[in-house]
């Protein structure tokens, strides 16, 4: 028995050490045990002795290795309480001290055994099961199942809106839904009546609504996921421009700004044109006609959308949508196209922003370094082509102009504009310089000047990156940058949201419809004016207001 115990206390000596207040004798002071350590260990040993001591504490270990709570406080007293007859008492009875009054508070011992997890200091680790921690699930294959009080209240909403002896909307009732309930832009509507009814009954039922929008778990994504879903074609993981044909048709048919196009419908084709020209030129960022989800939810075009269903005028929303930025771009297409073909050949081009740009940019276009052509005729390019170039021509500070620019620029494709291939664009810019009686600039003081203005690491984060593009090509834009207007600077910072483009569209529109008053004007058909009103006219080059007297 003995050498059983003293193999378990071994076991525990790296944890314990004997305290002679544990002991707790009633006839024996602390004090007077801890000047004799040879009494505590004499002491010790008779405790080891005792018949129930072996028990006890195999049984407190063997109750730690299972993980069993451990009472030890309790073992010992009731221990203690039974083995204190058999110890010795040092002094008689009679004779004995009187021990000090003991005291919850002021005793030593007692504050020991309160700060102590056990009346032993327990040698004994305590083992306890492992918490189990539930994670919720996170990830749901067909989207996040809706809440119980959000799926109440839509189903509340489409219980009301589908209320009718149908039991079911036309696809002309159905934008209620499309706004009330799927809380989308009203022109979605077609879009999302014609994915729900596959069958094209021409009727979208209640059932069928709740199956696609409440247990599609539809209702719990976000805006703009819902709108890739609902315009995507089935099996495809990415839009096209075809899947915003639906959306640009209804746009046409019930925004208020565009009602006067509604007996044009050519011009109805060519605005929609441009319109997905614009959103796939800005958005689809790997350039390869397939719009990604992610994608999408990285652009303006969710936050346009909306704008554009809730303003009346349409010019407001300059993201994409606005007629007049659409004007701009058409009537300059339509300038260059002299024999109307819808095509334009490097001759057309060259004529753009008054010969502004050099043959060498020019032929690096028609080259199809920055971008291929769509048009699919040798030597031409087609309206699409045309819209890609302009927006990156008038508007050098955007992502997809800058991309653009600098294939041109990259000759040997490399990804790395060298000196070398910067001085062979230059050197056209410079001998135009000395055709127009203009001072030259070498090529060494404008590369100074382009260090200067952009680490040429770091080309896509600098504001003037692209003046850097206008002063190896553009002419007529490197002149204007070095004589620029403080007035112009000054509106530009006044209105920081606006971008070259918008400024740009803004300026060209006020003068392609002053243009168009004068010719309507020398043509005899323009309205009567009143004398004494302000007009704008052309004279000697330039337009001025005028006041009307005759």
């Amino acid at each position: 028995m003995s050498l059983s115990i003293k193999m378990d206390i071994d076991a525990a000596e790296d944890v314990t050490c004997l305290d002679p207040e544990l002991l707790q004798l009633l006839d024996v002071s602390p004090f007077a045990l801890k000047a004799s350590p040879q009494l505590v260990e004499d002491l010790f040993s008779q405790w080891l002795s005792l018949p129930g001591t072996g028990h006890l504490v195999k049984s407190l270990i063997d109750d730690a290795k299972s993980g069993t709570i451990v009472n030890a406080s309790a073992n010992f007293s009731t221990l203690n309480a039974v083995g204190s007859h058999s110890l010795p008492s040092m002094f008689p009875s009679s004779n004995a001290p009187p021990l000090s009054p003991r005291s919850s508070s002021g005793s030593p011992r007692t504050s020991k055994q309160k700060s102590s997890p056990s009346a032993l200091g327990s040698p004994v680790k305590l083992v306890s099961e492992p918490m189990q921690e539930i994670i919720p699930q996170f990830y749901f294959q067909n989207g996040c199942p809706p809440t119980k009080e959000l799926k109440e209240q839509c189903l509340s909403q489409i219980n009301h809106l589908f209320n009718n002896p149908l039991n079911g909307l036309q696809i002309d009732e159905f934008k209620a839904v499309t706004k009330e309930v799927c809380k989308l832009p009203s022109f979605i509507s077609s879009a999302l009546f014609r994915k729900i009814d596959v069958d094209w009954t021409g009727i979208v039922t209640r059932d069928a609504f709740i199956k696609y929008w409440v247990d599609g778990n539809m209702l719990t994504m976000d805006i703009a996921t819902q709108i890739f879903e609902i315009l995507k074609r089935p099996g495809c993981k990415y839009l096209t421009q075809v899947d915003f044909k639906p959306v640009l048709r209804e746009l046409l048919a019930t925004h208020p700004g565009l009602e006067f196009l509604r007996n044009t419908p050519e011009f109805q084709d060519r605005y929609a044109e441009t319109v997905i020209y614009r959103i796939f030129y800005h958005i689809n960022r790997s350039g390869n006609g397939c719009l990604t989800l992610r994608e999408l939810k990285r652009g303006s075009l969710v936050a346009a959308m909306q704008h554009a269903d809730e303003e009346e005028d349409i010019n407001k929303v300059l993201r994409y949508f606005s007629y007049e930025h659409f004007y701009v771009i058409y009537c300059k297409f339509w300038e260059l196209d002299t024999d109307h073909d819808f095509f334009i050949d490097r001759e057309n081009l060259i004529r753009y922003g008054n010969h502004a740009l050099t043959y060498r940019i020019v032929d690096r276009i028609f080259s199809q370094a920055p971008r291929k052509f769509t048009s699919e005729v040798e030597g031409k390019m087609g309206y699409e082509d045309f819209v890609y170039f302009m927006l990156s021509e008038e508007d050098k500070s955007s992502q997809p102009s800058l991309e653009y620019w600098f294939k041109c620029i990259d000759l040997d494709g490399n990804g790395v504009l060298t000196p070398n291939e910067m001085q062979f664009f230059y050197e056209e810019q410079l001998h135009r310089m000395e055709c127009m009686a203009q001072e030259p600039v070498l090529f060494e003081d404008i590369l100074c000047q382009i260090i200067d203005m952009i680490a040429p690491e770091d080309l896509k984060r600098c504001k003037l990156s692209g003046n850097v593009f206008n002063i190896l090509f553009n002419l007529n834009k490197f002149v204007a940058f070095e004589s620029r207007d403080p007035f112009l600077i000054r509106q530009e910072r006044e209105e920081p949201t606006l971008t070259e483009w918008d400024h740009f569209a803004h300026r060209e529109y006020i003068r392609l419809s002053m243009e168009e008053d004068v010719e309507d004007a020398s043509n005899g058909s323009a309205e009567s004016v009143p004398l004494g009103s302000w007009r704008k006219a052309k004279v000697d080059g330039g337009y001025y207001d005028c006041l009307v007297l005759v």
